[in-house]
Protein backbone atom coordinates (compact mmCIF):
# COMPACT_ATOMS: atom_id res chain seq x y z
CA UNK A 1 0.00 0.00 0.00
CA UNK A 2 1.11 3.23 -0.98
CA UNK A 3 -0.10 7.09 -0.63
CA UNK A 4 2.27 8.16 -3.25
CA UNK A 5 2.44 11.63 -5.45
CA UNK A 6 0.11 9.73 -8.21
CA UNK A 7 -2.89 8.94 -5.78
CA UNK A 8 -2.43 12.70 -3.99
CA UNK A 9 -2.70 13.58 -8.37
CA UNK A 10 -5.92 11.99 -8.51
CA UNK A 11 -6.91 13.25 -5.38
CA UNK A 12 -6.39 17.07 -6.37
CA UNK A 13 -8.28 16.19 -9.33
CA UNK A 14 -11.08 15.11 -6.99
CA UNK A 15 -11.10 17.91 -5.13
CA UNK A 16 -10.27 20.77 -7.71
CA UNK A 17 -13.73 18.97 -9.60
CA UNK A 18 -15.68 19.14 -6.52
CA UNK A 19 -14.30 22.23 -4.85
CA UNK A 20 -13.78 24.90 -7.00
CA UNK A 21 -15.69 28.34 -5.39
CA UNK A 22 -16.78 25.95 -2.26
CA UNK A 23 -16.80 27.98 0.89
CA UNK A 24 -16.19 26.79 4.82
CA UNK A 25 -18.92 26.37 6.70
CA UNK A 26 -17.17 24.75 9.55
CA UNK A 27 -13.85 23.66 10.98
CA UNK A 28 -13.09 20.95 13.27
CA UNK A 29 -10.03 19.12 15.27
CA UNK A 30 -11.79 15.98 15.86
CA UNK A 31 -8.08 14.57 16.94
CA UNK A 32 -4.95 16.03 17.83
CA UNK A 33 -3.42 15.75 14.09
CA UNK A 34 -6.44 15.76 12.15
CA UNK A 35 -8.50 18.76 10.61
CA UNK A 36 -12.79 17.73 9.65
CA UNK A 37 -13.35 20.63 6.83
CA UNK A 38 -17.15 21.06 6.22
CA UNK A 39 -17.89 22.65 2.80
CA UNK A 40 -20.38 24.11 0.95
CA UNK A 41 -20.01 23.79 -2.96
CA UNK A 42 -21.70 24.95 -5.85
CA UNK A 43 -20.76 21.81 -7.60
CA UNK A 44 -21.61 18.92 -5.04
CA UNK A 45 -24.03 21.27 -2.48
CA UNK A 46 -22.47 20.55 1.33
CA UNK A 47 -19.85 17.98 1.99
CA UNK A 48 -17.25 16.92 4.60
CA UNK A 49 -13.58 16.74 3.71
CA UNK A 50 -11.47 14.70 6.11
CA UNK A 51 -7.48 15.69 6.57
CA UNK A 52 -5.60 13.68 8.79
CA UNK A 53 -1.48 14.25 9.52
CA UNK A 54 -1.42 11.25 11.50
CA UNK A 55 2.16 10.00 11.30
CA UNK A 56 0.99 5.87 11.08
CA UNK A 57 -2.13 7.13 8.22
CA UNK A 58 -1.80 10.72 6.81
CA UNK A 59 -4.74 10.70 4.94
CA UNK A 60 -7.61 13.41 2.87
CA UNK A 61 -11.05 12.02 1.36
CA UNK A 62 -14.93 12.54 1.43
CA UNK A 63 -16.84 10.99 4.28
CA UNK A 64 -20.14 11.20 5.11
CA UNK A 65 -18.77 10.57 8.65
CA UNK A 66 -19.07 13.29 11.35
CA UNK A 67 -16.91 12.25 13.57
CA UNK A 68 -17.24 14.10 17.35
CA UNK A 69 -15.47 17.05 18.18
CA UNK A 70 -13.39 17.88 21.92
CA UNK A 71 -15.71 20.42 23.90
CA UNK A 72 -12.33 22.88 23.59
CA UNK A 73 -11.47 23.46 20.55
CA UNK A 74 -7.64 22.97 19.83
CA UNK A 75 -5.49 26.14 19.56
CA UNK A 76 -4.72 25.28 15.54
CA UNK A 77 -8.29 25.00 14.75
CA UNK A 78 -9.44 28.32 16.55
CA UNK A 79 -6.78 30.29 14.54
CA UNK A 80 -7.92 28.17 11.38
CA UNK A 81 -11.60 29.62 12.15
CA UNK A 82 -10.38 33.41 12.87
CA UNK A 83 -8.54 33.42 9.75
CA UNK A 84 -10.47 31.40 7.56
CA UNK A 85 -13.75 30.50 8.69
CA UNK A 86 -16.38 31.19 5.85
CA UNK A 87 -13.46 31.54 3.04
CA UNK A 88 -13.36 30.33 -0.43
CA UNK A 89 -10.86 27.75 -2.06
CA UNK A 90 -9.66 29.47 -4.93
CA UNK A 91 -8.09 26.13 -6.21
CA UNK A 92 -6.44 23.37 -4.78
CA UNK A 93 -2.77 22.31 -6.64
CA UNK A 94 0.27 19.82 -5.92
CA UNK A 95 4.11 20.57 -6.90
CA UNK A 96 5.05 18.19 -9.66
CA UNK A 97 3.98 14.56 -8.09
CA UNK A 98 5.16 15.67 -4.76
CA UNK A 99 2.71 14.20 -1.21
CA UNK A 100 1.88 17.70 -0.88
CA UNK A 101 -1.75 19.52 -1.42
CA UNK A 102 -1.96 23.21 -1.26
CA UNK A 103 -5.64 25.00 -0.54
CA UNK A 104 -5.20 28.40 -1.98
CA UNK A 105 -7.99 30.08 0.35
CA UNK A 106 -9.80 33.72 0.04
CA UNK A 107 -11.24 35.45 2.47
CA UNK A 108 -11.68 39.39 3.97
CA UNK A 109 -9.83 40.34 7.10
CA UNK A 110 -10.70 41.79 10.00
CA UNK A 111 -10.63 45.48 7.81
CA UNK A 112 -12.58 43.67 5.40
CA UNK A 113 -9.57 43.29 2.84
CA UNK A 114 -9.51 40.75 0.33
CA UNK A 115 -6.97 37.83 1.42
CA UNK A 116 -5.47 34.73 0.16
CA UNK A 117 -4.06 31.72 2.95
CA UNK A 118 -2.67 28.66 1.81
CA UNK A 119 -3.24 25.55 3.91
CA UNK A 120 -1.04 23.02 2.87
CA UNK A 121 -1.05 19.13 3.87
CA UNK A 122 1.96 17.01 3.54
CA UNK A 123 1.26 13.20 3.22
CA UNK A 124 4.53 12.24 3.93
CA UNK A 125 4.03 9.31 7.14
CA UNK A 126 6.17 10.17 10.07
CA UNK A 127 6.68 13.68 9.02
CA UNK A 128 2.90 14.44 7.86
CA UNK A 129 1.84 17.85 8.74
CA UNK A 130 -0.85 20.52 8.10
CA UNK A 131 0.87 23.70 7.91
CA UNK A 132 -1.02 27.15 7.12
CA UNK A 133 0.91 30.06 5.18
CA UNK A 134 0.64 33.60 4.69
CA UNK A 135 0.06 34.74 1.11
CA UNK A 136 3.83 35.53 1.35
CA UNK A 137 4.80 31.41 2.17
CA UNK A 138 5.10 32.35 5.29
CA UNK A 139 4.86 29.61 8.80
CA UNK A 140 1.51 31.45 10.62
CA UNK A 141 0.96 28.03 12.58
CA UNK A 142 1.01 24.12 12.23
CA UNK A 143 -1.19 21.58 13.67
CA UNK A 144 2.56 19.96 14.53
CA UNK A 145 5.32 22.20 15.55
CA UNK A 146 9.01 21.22 14.43
CA UNK A 147 11.94 22.62 16.25
CA UNK A 148 15.60 22.80 15.18
CA UNK A 149 16.41 20.02 17.56
CA UNK A 150 13.25 17.75 16.22
CA UNK A 151 14.74 18.17 12.77
CA UNK A 152 17.97 19.48 11.28
CA UNK A 153 16.42 19.60 7.83
CA UNK A 154 13.49 21.96 8.10
CA UNK A 155 11.73 23.92 11.36
CA UNK A 156 8.00 24.31 11.00
CA UNK A 157 7.15 27.25 13.28
CA UNK A 158 5.42 30.77 13.39
CA UNK A 159 7.25 32.66 11.64
CA UNK A 160 10.11 30.63 9.45
CA UNK A 161 9.19 30.92 5.60
CA UNK A 162 7.70 27.76 4.15
CA UNK A 163 9.80 25.34 1.89
CA UNK A 164 10.16 21.63 0.51
CA UNK A 165 12.25 20.03 2.01
CA UNK A 166 14.68 18.29 -0.56
CA UNK A 167 16.30 15.50 1.39
CA UNK A 168 16.87 13.14 -1.64
CA UNK A 169 17.81 14.04 -4.90
CA UNK A 170 15.14 12.60 -7.12
CA UNK A 171 13.32 13.95 -10.61
CA UNK A 172 9.50 15.34 -11.38
CA UNK A 173 8.64 12.34 -13.42
CA UNK A 174 5.85 14.72 -14.91
CA UNK A 175 8.82 16.67 -17.14
CA UNK A 176 11.65 14.01 -17.45
CA UNK A 177 12.90 13.30 -20.57
CA UNK A 178 14.51 9.52 -22.17
CA UNK A 179 17.62 10.69 -21.95
CA UNK A 180 17.27 11.65 -18.07
CA UNK A 181 15.13 8.55 -17.49
CA UNK A 182 17.84 6.17 -19.17
CA UNK A 183 20.68 8.24 -17.14
CA UNK A 184 19.04 8.46 -13.35
CA UNK A 185 17.90 4.65 -13.77
CA UNK A 186 19.64 2.27 -15.72
CA UNK A 187 23.00 3.73 -14.18
CA UNK A 188 22.14 2.65 -10.64
CA UNK A 189 23.31 -0.97 -9.71
CA UNK A 190 20.54 -1.87 -7.99
CA UNK A 191 17.36 -3.83 -8.09
CA UNK A 192 15.10 -2.14 -11.22
CA UNK A 193 11.80 -1.03 -9.82
CA UNK A 194 13.90 0.39 -6.66
CA UNK A 195 16.12 2.48 -9.31
CA UNK A 196 12.32 3.08 -10.96
CA UNK A 197 11.37 4.67 -7.25
CA UNK A 198 14.31 5.73 -5.80
CA UNK A 199 15.00 8.25 -9.25
CA UNK A 200 11.32 9.70 -9.54
CA UNK A 201 9.49 11.68 -6.76
CA UNK A 202 6.11 10.57 -5.91
CA UNK A 203 6.09 7.03 -7.95
CA UNK A 204 5.88 4.04 -5.65
CA UNK A 205 7.39 0.75 -5.19
CA UNK A 206 3.97 -0.73 -6.32
CA UNK A 207 3.81 1.47 -9.60
CA UNK A 208 7.75 0.78 -10.05
CA UNK A 209 6.69 -3.10 -10.02
CA UNK A 210 3.37 -2.88 -11.96
CA UNK A 211 5.85 -0.84 -14.87
CA UNK A 212 8.42 -3.95 -14.86
CA UNK A 213 5.41 -6.05 -15.28
CA UNK A 214 4.20 -4.11 -17.86
CA UNK A 215 7.11 -4.18 -19.35
CA UNK A 216 7.77 -7.98 -19.12
CA UNK A 217 11.05 -7.39 -16.99
CA UNK A 218 12.12 -8.93 -13.74
CA UNK A 219 11.83 -6.64 -11.40
CA UNK A 220 14.64 -7.78 -9.31
CA UNK A 221 17.42 -7.63 -11.96
CA UNK A 222 20.18 -5.25 -11.63
CA UNK A 223 18.89 -1.88 -13.74
CA UNK A 224 22.50 -1.84 -15.13
CA UNK A 225 22.44 -4.82 -16.79
CA UNK A 226 18.82 -3.74 -18.72
CA UNK A 227 19.44 -4.20 -22.80
CA UNK A 228 18.91 -1.45 -24.89
CA UNK A 229 15.29 -1.99 -26.65
CA UNK A 230 14.33 -2.75 -22.87
CA UNK A 231 15.45 0.29 -21.76
CA UNK A 232 13.49 2.35 -24.61
CA UNK A 233 10.16 0.25 -23.62
CA UNK A 234 10.25 0.66 -20.22
CA UNK A 235 11.02 4.54 -20.70
CA UNK A 236 7.79 4.79 -23.59
CA UNK A 237 5.43 2.60 -20.76
CA UNK A 238 6.77 5.67 -18.10
CA UNK A 239 6.03 7.98 -20.28
CA UNK A 240 2.41 7.08 -21.21
CA UNK A 241 1.83 6.38 -17.78
CA UNK A 242 2.73 9.85 -17.13
CA UNK A 243 0.43 11.26 -19.93
CA UNK A 244 -2.33 9.35 -18.14
CA UNK A 245 -1.51 11.18 -15.27
CA UNK A 246 -1.21 14.73 -17.01
CA UNK A 247 -4.62 13.99 -18.73
CA UNK A 248 -6.27 13.11 -15.26
CA UNK A 249 -7.02 9.83 -16.58
CA UNK A 250 -7.72 7.58 -13.33
CA UNK A 251 -8.56 4.22 -12.37
CA UNK A 252 -9.36 4.30 -8.96
CA UNK A 253 -9.19 0.85 -7.51
CA UNK A 254 -9.41 -1.65 -4.70
CA UNK A 255 -7.51 -5.43 -4.53
CA UNK A 256 -8.35 -7.69 -2.50
CA UNK A 257 -7.61 -11.28 -1.93
CA UNK A 258 -8.99 -14.83 -2.21
CA UNK A 259 -10.72 -13.50 1.38
CA UNK A 260 -11.79 -10.42 0.01
CA UNK A 261 -9.33 -8.64 1.96
CA UNK A 262 -7.79 -5.11 0.58
CA UNK A 263 -4.64 -5.93 -0.16
CA UNK A 264 -3.61 -3.07 -2.31
CA UNK A 265 -5.02 0.21 -3.75
CA UNK A 266 -4.38 2.31 -6.56
CA UNK A 267 -5.37 5.38 -9.08
CA UNK A 268 -4.20 3.57 -12.18
CA UNK A 269 -4.47 0.02 -13.72
CA UNK A 270 -2.36 -2.71 -12.15
CA UNK A 271 -2.15 -5.66 -14.52
CA UNK A 272 0.16 -7.79 -12.22
CA UNK A 273 -2.87 -8.31 -9.68
CA UNK A 274 -4.93 -10.06 -12.57
CA UNK A 275 -4.97 -13.43 -10.70
CA UNK A 276 -6.83 -11.26 -7.83
CA UNK A 277 -10.21 -9.31 -7.31
CA UNK A 278 -9.78 -6.13 -8.47
CA UNK A 279 -12.75 -3.87 -7.26
CA UNK A 280 -13.22 -0.55 -9.58
CA UNK A 281 -14.74 2.53 -7.82
CA UNK A 282 -16.08 5.85 -9.31
CA UNK A 283 -13.55 8.35 -6.75
CA UNK A 284 -10.49 7.60 -5.25
CA UNK A 285 -12.28 9.12 -1.70
CA UNK A 286 -14.37 6.16 -1.66
CA UNK A 287 -11.58 4.37 -2.38
CA UNK A 288 -9.48 5.86 0.69
CA UNK A 289 -12.94 5.32 2.77
CA UNK A 290 -13.32 1.63 1.80
CA UNK A 291 -9.89 0.15 2.37
CA UNK A 292 -8.81 1.87 5.29
CA UNK A 293 -12.21 1.13 6.99
CA UNK A 294 -11.15 -2.43 6.19
CA UNK A 295 -7.71 -1.66 8.25
CA UNK A 296 -8.84 0.67 10.65
CA UNK A 297 -11.28 -2.57 11.88
CA UNK A 298 -8.52 -4.81 11.72
CA UNK A 299 -6.39 -2.80 13.75
CA UNK A 300 -8.87 -1.50 16.06
CA UNK A 301 -9.83 -5.12 17.05
CA UNK A 302 -5.77 -5.77 17.37
CA UNK A 303 -5.73 -3.43 19.43
CA UNK A 304 -8.94 -4.55 21.75
CA UNK A 305 -7.81 -7.92 21.97
CA UNK A 306 -4.78 -7.03 22.83
CA UNK A 307 -4.77 -8.34 26.46
CA UNK A 308 -6.75 -10.89 25.76
CA UNK A 309 -4.40 -12.30 23.38
CA UNK A 310 -1.42 -11.89 25.74
CA UNK A 311 -3.49 -13.76 27.92
CA UNK A 312 -3.87 -16.51 25.78
CA UNK A 313 -0.18 -17.10 23.89
CA UNK A 314 1.23 -16.83 27.54
CA UNK A 315 -0.98 -19.83 28.80
CA UNK A 316 -0.46 -21.37 25.32
CA UNK A 317 3.34 -21.15 25.54
CA UNK A 318 2.95 -22.78 29.00
CA UNK A 319 1.10 -25.64 28.46
CA UNK A 320 3.21 -26.36 25.51
CA UNK A 321 6.27 -26.58 27.59
CA UNK A 322 3.99 -28.80 29.94
CA UNK A 323 3.19 -30.79 27.30
CA UNK A 324 6.78 -31.56 25.88
CA UNK A 325 7.90 -32.10 29.77
CA UNK A 326 4.79 -35.05 29.99
CA UNK A 327 5.56 -36.84 26.88
CA UNK A 328 9.22 -36.57 28.02
CA UNK A 329 8.40 -38.47 31.01
CA UNK A 330 5.65 -40.69 29.38
CA UNK A 331 8.89 -42.12 27.09
CA UNK A 332 10.56 -43.32 30.22
CA UNK A 333 7.84 -45.43 31.39
CA UNK A 334 7.98 -47.51 28.20
CA UNK A 335 10.51 -49.99 30.21
CA UNK A 336 8.04 -50.50 32.70
CA UNK A 337 7.15 -54.06 30.72
CA UNK A 338 10.47 -55.04 30.19
CA UNK A 339 10.72 -54.79 33.94
CA UNK A 340 7.80 -56.54 34.53
CA UNK A 341 9.32 -59.42 32.59
CA UNK A 342 12.36 -59.34 34.02
CA UNK A 343 10.86 -60.35 37.11
CA UNK A 344 8.61 -62.85 35.93
CA UNK A 345 11.43 -64.47 34.25
CA UNK A 346 13.94 -64.28 37.94
CA UNK A 347 10.88 -66.24 39.34
CA UNK A 348 10.62 -68.75 36.60
CA UNK A 349 14.29 -69.39 36.52
CA UNK A 350 15.68 -68.47 39.99
CA UNK A 351 16.57 -71.52 41.23
CA UNK A 352 19.23 -71.70 38.72
CA UNK A 353 21.09 -68.58 39.13
CA UNK A 354 24.70 -68.54 40.97
CA UNK A 355 25.30 -66.48 44.14
CA UNK A 356 26.84 -62.97 43.33
CA UNK A 357 25.64 -63.14 39.71
CA UNK A 358 25.66 -59.93 37.59
CA UNK A 359 23.15 -60.98 35.32
CA UNK A 360 21.72 -64.90 33.39
CA UNK A 361 20.32 -65.61 30.22
CA UNK A 362 16.71 -67.36 29.64
CA UNK A 363 14.20 -68.06 27.29
CA UNK A 364 11.55 -65.06 26.98
CA UNK A 365 8.41 -67.31 26.97
CA UNK A 366 6.41 -64.29 25.70
CA UNK A 367 8.46 -64.13 22.57
CA UNK A 368 10.39 -67.23 22.67
CA UNK A 369 13.74 -65.61 22.30
CA UNK A 370 16.87 -65.81 24.39
CA UNK A 371 16.98 -62.98 26.95
CA UNK A 372 19.71 -61.54 29.24
CA UNK A 373 18.54 -60.71 32.81
CA UNK A 374 20.31 -58.06 34.54
CA UNK A 375 21.10 -58.70 38.64
CA UNK A 376 22.27 -57.05 41.14
CA UNK A 377 25.23 -59.09 43.03
CA UNK A 378 24.45 -58.14 46.52
CA UNK A 379 20.67 -59.20 46.11
CA UNK A 380 19.41 -62.68 46.10
CA UNK A 381 17.22 -63.60 43.31
CA UNK A 382 13.70 -62.96 45.30
CA UNK A 383 14.90 -59.34 46.14
CA UNK A 384 16.59 -58.78 42.52
CA UNK A 385 12.64 -59.75 41.46
CA UNK A 386 11.34 -58.13 43.69
CA UNK A 387 13.25 -54.86 42.86
CA UNK A 388 12.22 -55.11 39.36
CA UNK A 389 8.36 -55.42 40.02
CA UNK A 390 8.44 -52.18 42.25
CA UNK A 391 9.99 -50.67 39.07
CA UNK A 392 7.15 -51.99 36.90
CA UNK A 393 4.59 -50.99 39.68
CA UNK A 394 5.67 -47.33 39.94
CA UNK A 395 6.13 -46.37 35.81
CA UNK A 396 2.79 -48.42 35.58
CA UNK A 397 1.27 -45.58 37.96
CA UNK A 398 3.14 -42.63 36.57
CA UNK A 399 2.04 -43.83 32.86
CA UNK A 400 -1.37 -43.79 33.70
CA UNK A 401 -1.00 -40.48 35.55
CA UNK A 402 0.76 -39.20 32.85
CA UNK A 403 -1.42 -40.29 30.05
CA UNK A 404 -4.58 -38.23 31.86
CA UNK A 405 -2.23 -35.37 32.38
CA UNK A 406 -1.39 -35.66 28.83
CA UNK A 407 -5.18 -35.61 27.53
CA UNK A 408 -5.65 -32.48 30.21
CA UNK A 409 -3.03 -30.88 28.83
CA UNK A 410 -3.89 -31.45 24.84
CA UNK A 411 -7.45 -30.56 25.58
CA UNK A 412 -6.66 -26.89 26.68
CA UNK A 413 -3.76 -26.53 24.22
CA UNK A 414 -6.48 -27.39 21.66
CA UNK A 415 -8.65 -24.98 23.58
CA UNK A 416 -6.21 -21.90 23.43
CA UNK A 417 -5.65 -22.33 20.17
CA UNK A 418 -9.05 -22.40 18.67
CA UNK A 419 -9.18 -18.91 20.99
CA UNK A 420 -6.20 -17.56 19.50
CA UNK A 421 -7.91 -18.36 15.86
CA UNK A 422 -11.56 -16.67 16.86
CA UNK A 423 -9.50 -13.40 17.69
CA UNK A 424 -7.74 -13.62 14.25
CA UNK A 425 -11.31 -13.59 12.73
CA UNK A 426 -12.78 -11.44 15.35
CA UNK A 427 -14.30 -8.14 13.50
CA UNK A 428 -15.96 -6.09 16.29
CA UNK A 429 -15.54 -5.70 19.91
CA UNK A 430 -18.83 -7.66 20.45
CA UNK A 431 -17.11 -10.59 18.45
CA UNK A 432 -14.60 -10.48 21.65
CA UNK A 433 -17.47 -10.76 24.51
CA UNK A 434 -17.52 -14.73 24.59
CA UNK A 435 -13.64 -15.23 23.80
CA UNK A 436 -12.75 -13.16 27.11
CA UNK A 437 -16.63 -15.19 29.03
CA UNK A 438 -14.67 -18.60 27.65
CA UNK A 439 -10.86 -17.62 28.88
CA UNK A 440 -12.80 -16.62 32.48
CA UNK A 441 -14.57 -19.41 32.93
CA UNK A 442 -11.51 -21.50 31.73
CA UNK A 443 -9.65 -19.43 34.74
CA UNK A 444 -7.07 -17.64 32.50
CA UNK A 445 -8.77 -14.34 33.61
CA UNK A 446 -10.44 -14.00 37.26
CA UNK A 447 -13.86 -13.17 37.75
CA UNK A 448 -15.32 -9.92 38.47
CA UNK A 449 -18.66 -10.20 40.61
CA UNK A 450 -20.05 -6.56 39.82
CA UNK A 451 -24.14 -7.22 39.63
CA UNK A 452 -24.22 -6.69 36.17
CA UNK A 453 -24.43 -10.18 33.35
CA UNK A 454 -22.36 -10.30 30.89
CA UNK A 455 -23.97 -8.51 27.75
CA UNK A 456 -23.68 -10.81 24.60
CA UNK A 457 -24.81 -8.93 21.31
CA UNK A 458 -22.82 -11.37 19.10
CA UNK A 459 -24.37 -13.63 16.46
CA UNK A 460 -23.15 -16.29 14.40
CA UNK A 461 -22.35 -15.09 10.85
CA UNK A 462 -25.39 -16.15 8.61
CA UNK A 463 -25.10 -16.94 4.69
CA UNK A 464 -27.17 -17.77 2.16
CA UNK A 465 -26.26 -20.78 -0.44
CA UNK A 466 -26.44 -19.99 -4.23
CA UNK A 467 -29.56 -22.41 -3.94
CA UNK A 468 -31.27 -20.71 -0.70
CA UNK A 469 -30.12 -23.00 1.73
CA UNK A 470 -28.95 -21.13 4.81
CA UNK A 471 -25.75 -21.57 6.50
CA UNK A 472 -24.46 -20.45 9.58
CA UNK A 473 -21.19 -19.79 11.02
CA UNK A 474 -19.98 -19.87 15.07
CA UNK A 475 -17.87 -17.53 15.80
CA UNK A 476 -16.09 -19.04 19.08
CA UNK A 477 -16.66 -22.12 21.22
CA UNK A 478 -19.27 -21.14 22.45
CA UNK A 479 -21.70 -20.27 19.09
CA UNK A 480 -20.05 -23.56 17.63
CA UNK A 481 -21.56 -25.64 20.79
CA UNK A 482 -25.14 -23.15 20.75
CA UNK A 483 -25.22 -23.56 16.71
CA UNK A 484 -24.66 -27.76 16.67
CA UNK A 485 -26.07 -29.15 19.81
CA UNK A 486 -29.14 -26.44 20.17
CA UNK A 487 -30.01 -24.89 16.76
CA UNK A 488 -29.06 -27.82 14.59
CA UNK A 489 -31.34 -30.56 14.15
CA UNK A 490 -30.29 -34.38 13.44
CA UNK A 491 -30.61 -34.23 9.21
CA UNK A 492 -28.95 -30.79 8.86
CA UNK A 493 -24.91 -30.47 8.03
CA UNK A 494 -21.81 -30.05 10.12
CA UNK A 495 -18.73 -29.08 8.58
CA UNK A 496 -15.61 -27.87 10.22
CA UNK A 497 -11.65 -27.60 8.96
CA UNK A 498 -10.35 -31.19 9.36
CA UNK A 499 -7.10 -31.19 12.84
CA UNK A 500 -7.68 -27.42 13.05
CA UNK A 501 -9.11 -25.24 15.11
CA UNK A 502 -12.10 -23.25 13.77
CA UNK A 503 -15.58 -22.98 13.12
CA UNK A 504 -18.16 -25.43 13.40
CA UNK A 505 -20.75 -24.34 10.14
CA UNK A 506 -24.33 -25.59 9.91
CA UNK A 507 -26.19 -26.08 6.98
CA UNK A 508 -30.24 -26.03 7.35
CA UNK A 509 -31.15 -28.93 5.17
CA UNK A 510 -35.27 -28.71 6.54
CA UNK A 511 -35.06 -32.07 5.56
CA UNK A 512 -34.06 -31.45 1.84
CA UNK A 513 -30.84 -33.59 0.07
CA UNK A 514 -28.65 -30.33 -0.60
CA UNK A 515 -27.19 -29.57 -3.88
CA UNK A 516 -23.22 -30.31 -4.39
CA UNK A 517 -22.88 -26.48 -5.04
CA UNK A 518 -24.13 -25.94 -1.41
CA UNK A 519 -21.58 -28.61 -0.12
CA UNK A 520 -18.90 -27.15 -1.60
CA UNK A 521 -19.91 -23.44 -0.62
CA UNK A 522 -20.57 -24.86 2.72
CA UNK A 523 -16.88 -26.19 3.20
CA UNK A 524 -15.67 -23.13 1.65
CA UNK A 525 -16.93 -21.31 5.20
CA UNK A 526 -15.20 -23.86 7.21
CA UNK A 527 -12.29 -23.41 5.10
CA UNK A 528 -12.34 -19.54 5.30
CA UNK A 529 -13.21 -19.62 9.13
CA UNK A 530 -10.53 -21.66 10.71
CA UNK A 531 -6.79 -21.11 11.05
CA UNK A 532 -6.01 -22.63 7.73
CA UNK A 533 -7.39 -19.98 5.71
CA UNK A 534 -4.74 -18.68 4.52
CA UNK A 535 -3.46 -22.17 2.87
CA UNK A 536 -4.66 -22.88 -1.15
CA UNK A 537 -6.56 -25.78 -0.42
CA UNK A 538 -7.61 -26.90 3.19
CA UNK A 539 -9.74 -30.12 3.69
CA UNK A 540 -12.80 -30.37 5.36
CA UNK A 541 -14.89 -32.82 6.77
CA UNK A 542 -18.53 -33.24 6.71
CA UNK A 543 -21.06 -35.34 8.29
CA UNK A 544 -25.16 -35.31 9.55
CA UNK A 545 -25.56 -33.37 12.65
CA UNK A 546 -26.82 -36.43 14.17
CA UNK A 547 -23.27 -37.79 13.96
CA UNK A 548 -21.80 -35.29 15.72
CA UNK A 549 -21.60 -36.24 19.65
CA UNK A 550 -19.72 -34.09 22.54
CA UNK A 551 -17.88 -36.10 25.21
CA UNK A 552 -18.82 -35.72 28.49
CA UNK A 553 -16.79 -33.05 30.22
CA UNK A 554 -15.41 -31.94 26.94
CA UNK A 555 -14.14 -28.14 26.54
CA UNK A 556 -15.89 -25.93 24.59
CA UNK A 557 -16.47 -26.59 21.29
CA UNK A 558 -14.95 -29.42 21.39
CA UNK A 559 -16.78 -32.73 19.37
CA UNK A 560 -15.99 -36.02 18.17
CA UNK A 561 -17.77 -37.93 15.25
CA UNK A 562 -16.81 -41.29 13.49
CA UNK A 563 -18.23 -41.92 10.15
CA UNK A 564 -17.47 -38.67 7.89
CA UNK A 565 -17.05 -37.22 4.75
CA UNK A 566 -14.17 -35.46 3.69
CA UNK A 567 -13.03 -32.54 1.13
CA UNK A 568 -10.05 -30.18 -0.76
CA UNK A 569 -11.78 -26.85 -0.69
CA UNK A 570 -10.36 -23.36 -1.31
CA UNK A 571 -11.10 -20.85 1.23
CA UNK A 572 -12.63 -18.26 -1.33
CA UNK A 573 -15.73 -16.86 0.01
CA UNK A 574 -15.99 -13.69 -2.54
CA UNK A 575 -19.24 -15.37 -3.84
CA UNK A 576 -21.14 -15.86 -1.09
CA UNK A 577 -24.22 -13.98 0.28
CA UNK A 578 -23.81 -12.82 3.60
CA UNK A 579 -27.75 -12.03 5.59
CA UNK A 580 -27.92 -9.73 7.70
CA UNK A 581 -30.21 -10.50 10.37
Amino acid sequence: MALDGIVVSNIVAELNANLAGARIAKIAQPEADELLLTLKSPNSGQVRLLLSASASLPLIYFTSVNKPSPVTAPAFCMLLRKHIGGGKIMRVYQPGLERIIHFEIEHLNEMGDLCRKDLVLELMGKHSNLIFCDDNGTIIDSIKRVSAQTSSVREVLPGRPYFIAQTQEKLDPLSTTEDAFCQSVFSKPMKLAKAIYSSYTGISPVIAEELCHRASLESDQSANTIQEMARLHLYHLFDLMMEDIKQHRYTPLIVSDCHGDPVEFSSLPLTMYADMQITEYPTISEVLEQYYARKNTVTRIRQKSADLRHITVTALERNRKKYALQMKQLKDTEKRDQYKVYGELIHAYGYGINPGAKSFDALNYYTNEMMTVPLDPTLTPQENAQRYFNKYNKLKRTYEALTELIEETKAEIDQLESICTFMDLALSEDDLVQVKEELTDAGYIRRRYNGKRVKITSHPYHYRSSDGFDMYVGKNNYQNDELTFKFASGNDWWFHAKGAPGSHVIVKSHGEALPDRAFEEAARLAAYYSKNRDAEKVEIDYVEKKHVKKPNGAKPGFVVYYTNYSMMIDPDIRNLTLVSD
